[in-house]
């Protein structure tokens, strides 16, 4: 059975994304490094860290599916109809954007919420990880009890405002330890959620 796994790089503060810069200032670490990671889209490689590069080939090589919110495909720009860990996307949306779905992209819009659209990405990953790739979704799978692990990419900066990613959330969730891993400017946090 796929493991449900929400991932996002945050600042100190706690924001995934800034109002006016987006989210670029985190994710400086992907082009920080002499370690050159391909992903499944040729455009996209990355130069990182050693210990930040074994992590995103680890990723690419076990991720399935990803659940991704419509905001965040928006301001992904659909990923140009693929996304860089080759696996495919379910967006969780109330409508489906004009145009779509095409038939070449493997991203799929779910209309039907985000217990839904977990389910049909853990059908395809299979054995696999399902990769939960927004704010808004991370914390719908967390009230849900549908996460197992939470992975940070901290990096340090304060950004002040914009959009945190563990917000609204119904009551206390208990994590165990952390798996800690450097990196080059973002110190990589691993935990699993404790049983509820």
């Amino acid at each position: 059975m796929a493991t449900v796994i929400a991932n996002m790089s945050m600042s100190l503060d706690g924001f995934v994304a800034h109002p006016s810069s987006g989210a670029d200032r985190l994710f400086g670490w992907y082009f920080n490094g002499d370690v050159a990671v391909p992903t499944a889209v040729p455009e996209y490689t990355f130069q990182m860290s050693e210990a930040s590069a074994a992590l995103l080939r680890d990723a690419t090589t076990k991720v399935g599916a990803l659940v991704s919110g419509r905001r965040t495909f928006d301001d992904a720009k659909g990923w140009g109809g693929k996304h860089p860990m080759g696996a495919p996307v379910f967006v969780v949306t109330h409508t489906v954007p004009d145009g779509r779905p095409q038939d070449d992209t493997s991203i799929i819009f779910v209309t039907d919420g985000v217990e839904s659209a977990v389910e049909k990405a853990k059908a395809v990953a299979g054995e696999k990880i399902v990769a939960v790739a927004s704010a808004d979704i991370t914390q719908q799978c967390l009230n849900a009890g549908l996460l197992d692990e939470v992975h940070v990419d901290l990096v340090p900066v304060f950004l002040g405002a914009g959009v945190r990613f563990f917000d609204n959330l119904d009551g206390v969730i208990e994590l165990e330890d952390p798996v800690t891993v450097e990196g080059r400017g973002v110190t990589h946090l691993r935990y699993r959620l404790k049983s509820r």
